[in-house]
């Protein structure tokens, strides 16, 4: 069993790319009588907040992540054009891990007639 995310970082040359991953998950996670869970760890994380984006939003210029953070959409659909070019479009349910708190940046806008809400994580900084 796997778990699926998108990584969004920036290269050595400052320039940011998407990385899609699995998380392979392990049985282990489980409070008896109930039967294991599957599970992996993801990351220290330092706190939680809510991210609320409305579809006038104006994310269009290139910006870098002000912090690791895990994005997990909750409503609506946000589109992210990293600096080499590609773009993902992110619904609900998605997850993207932002790493790219260097470089150019990424831009960001949101799609539909629905505003956009996720909840983000902040994380440590990697090791």
């Amino acid at each position: 069993m796997h778990a699926d995310c998108v990584r969004l970082y920036a290269g050595d040359d400052g320039i940011s790319r998407f990385e899609d991953r699995k998380i392979e998950l392990a049985p282990g996670f489980a409070v008896p009588p109930a039967d294991p869970l599957h599970f992996a760890p993801f990351g220290d994380a330092e706190t939680t907040f809510w991210v609320g984006g409305p579809t006038s939003w104006k994310g269009d210029a290139p910006h870098p992540a002000p912090r690791r953070q895990v994005f997990i959409t909750i409503r609506g659909e946000y589109a992210v054009t990293a600096g080499d070019g590609a773009v993902r479009n992110f619904p609900k349910g998605s997850v993207l891990l932002l790493e790219d708190t260097n470089g150019g940046g990424h831009s960001t806008r949101i799609l539909g007639v629905e505003d956009c809400i996720v909840f983000a994580i902040g994380m440590r900084d990697a090791a």
